[in-house]
């Protein structure tokens, strides 16, 4: 069965205080914007990251709001929004978080992967 995670911010805190290695978070930001895109597409509050091979360093990040988790999904849940990880891209996001991010480039989902080793400046493509 899959963990269900919880993410407690603390003001001057990292939001990757806390996450450990069999984890994946998603951070109040993420939830927020998920629950706002679920609700204008009339779809239920749960993101799917999922890992693919291409991209300029290796592998990139893929995000859809995804019906329901499957069986094996790993489970992470912020303000009830689900943060659902297939186990195959799981081995290559294990202990990151999922934000969302606006600034004069543009706004995006982040993923903070302490598995990449290097990456790309879109910051959707990573290797490890």
């Amino acid at each position: 069965m899959a963990a269900s995670t919880k993410l407690v911010e603390r003001p001057g805190a990292s939001y990757l205080a806390g996450v450990s290695e069999s984890q994946i978070i998603l951070t109040g930001n993420a939830a927020k914007r998920v629950a706002w895109i679920a609700a204008r597409q009339q779809k239920p509050a749960i993101l799917r990251l999922a890992v693919d091979g291409g991209g300029c360093a290796g592998f990139t990040y893929k995000f859809e709001l995804a019906a329901a988790p499957e069986s094996d999904d790993e489970i992470a849940e912020t303000d009830g929004v689900k943060l659902v990880v297939d186990p195959i891209s799981l081995e290559r996001v294990r202990g990151s978080a999922v934000d969302f991010v606006e600034d004069l480039g543009g706004a995006a989902f982040k993923v903070t992967n302490p598995n990449a080793q290097s990456g790309c400046g879109c910051g959707t493509s990573f290797s490890v």
